[in-house]
């Protein structure tokens, strides 16, 4: 299963997104840059609680066909051009 630009996929989120196949349909569909939004997204987490919440809205907000995560600024870790 295809991670990000500069993340890893983690095992947690792995899960969450084999288990619907409409997730999963929209996951592959993104882009690597994409896939990495969310991914930094999920792992920027500071506490388990908030972690699974993002999860969760990865899941929904895949499922809305939206193709990065809502209200997030963007990756951190990954260089800027230009």
């Amino acid at each position: 299963m295809p991670g990000g630009v500069v993340h890893k996929l983690p095992e947690d989120l792995r899960t969450a997104l084999l288990a619907n196949d409409l997730v999963l349909a929209a996951w592959n569909d993104i882009s690597p840059l994409a896939r990495n939004e969310f991914i930094c997204w999920v792992q920027d987490a500071k506490q388990d609680t908030t972690r699974e919440r993002r999860i969760r809205r990865t899941q929904e907000e895949l499922e809305e066909g939206k193709r990065r995560p809502c209200c997030w600024p963007g990756c951190k870790h990954r260089e800027r051009n230009g």
